[in-house]
């Protein structure tokens, strides 16, 4: 189903282009008959760039797992109540770029803080090419602003780690041995708790062996959270294996970074100036805010082409 999916949209791509070319020749005709049709003509070949950079965009994504839906887990750094605020920020950053790109969003599991903000959070992200175009977002983040928590308005660092795997289906073989895992239940809480404090519905799996932790409590039932909580899991392992494949080849991302100084992938300065910079592709925005309400695509754009670039 998937791939046929893929093939309708590549046709209805092909059909899109042919359109808008058609249009804009429409256009031109209509300009050397002396019709005013310089703010239509100019629409059309805004809608006609955006399309085919898009499209570009889908060309980068070239890896066996880029297409699949992804799992994502944002953890707050040191500082307390700061870096938890900032680490909620970031979630609901990549919420708002799913609406716009139309993806489905789903809290699995979601800490609050004591204060404010979220000490750990996982979700999906459903959609076409989610985990290849989220894969740009692996890494720690960095904020600098005046802290809406300091009385005395000084500026504060804070950082966030931001952790990407595919979602992985059926298809693809993931052994788990049964005595290599713990599971807990608890009681859910927060987001996604629909049964919050009734009942020990949230269930949380450990796999002994690597220490990996999958949670979710957002199902009315404890089946059905484990389930979710496996398929986290298996997530979770088959990307832990990929990654020490790249680390074997010398291409492993450098996604686990100390949350600390010096290993951000990117910056965002709210004050004393306003500036979002990627520190890997050296991307430059100075709309703060529309990035952080979700507008991400010139940042992933920056690092899919540079990591093309590096594999020339």
């Amino acid at each position: 189903m998937r791939e046929k999916k893929r093939l309708e949209d590549a046709l209805a791509s092909d059909a899109e282009l042919a359109r808008r070319s058609e249009d804009i020749h429409a256009y031109f005709d209509l300009a050397r008959e002396g019709e005013n049709v310089e703010a239509d003509l100019r629409r059309e070949m805004d809608g006609l760039r955006a399309k085919i950079d898009a499209l570009e965009t889908e060309t980068l994504l070239s890896g066996p797992n880029d297409r699949l839906n992804a799992i994502v887990t944002i953890h707050p750094g040191a500082g307390g109540t700061e870096s938890q605020d900032w680490a909620d920020m970031l979630m609901r950053m990549y919420t708002r770029w799913a609406e716009r790109k139309g993806f489905e969003t789903v809290v699995y599991d979601y800490q609050p803080g004591e204060e404010a903000g979220l000490k750990s959070a996982t979700f999906a992200v459903n959609g076409p090419y989610a985990y290849g175009l989220l894969t740009s977002e692996i890494g720690v983040h960095r904020l600098v602003r005046i802290s809406p928590f300091d009385q005395a308005k000084r500026r504060h660092t804070s950082f966030a780690s931001v952790y990407v795997s595919p979602e992985i289906d059926e298809t693809i073989d993931v052994v788990i041995k049964p005595e290599d895992l713990r599971v807990d239940t608890y009681r859910s809480s927060g987001k996604g708790g629909q049964h919050v404090n009734t009942t020990d519905s949230a269930v949380r799996i450990t796999h002994i062996p690597t220490g990996l932790v999958a949670s979710c409590q957002n199902e009315r039932s404890q089946h059905k959270n484990r389930e979710r909580a496996m398929s986290m899991l298996r997530s979770k392992l088959y990307e832990l294996e990929m990654e020490r494949k790249r680390e074997a080849t010398k291409q492993i991302e450098d996604s686990k970074l100390d949350i600390d100084f010096g290993s951000q992938i990117r910056s965002y300065v709210l004050q004393p100036y306003r500036m979002i910079k990627d520190h890997r592709t050296k991307t430059e925005i100075g709309d703060v805010d529309r990035v952080l309400d979700g507008d991400l695509q010139p940042l992933m754009r920056a690092y899919l082409l540079a990591r093309r670039d590096e594999k020339k």
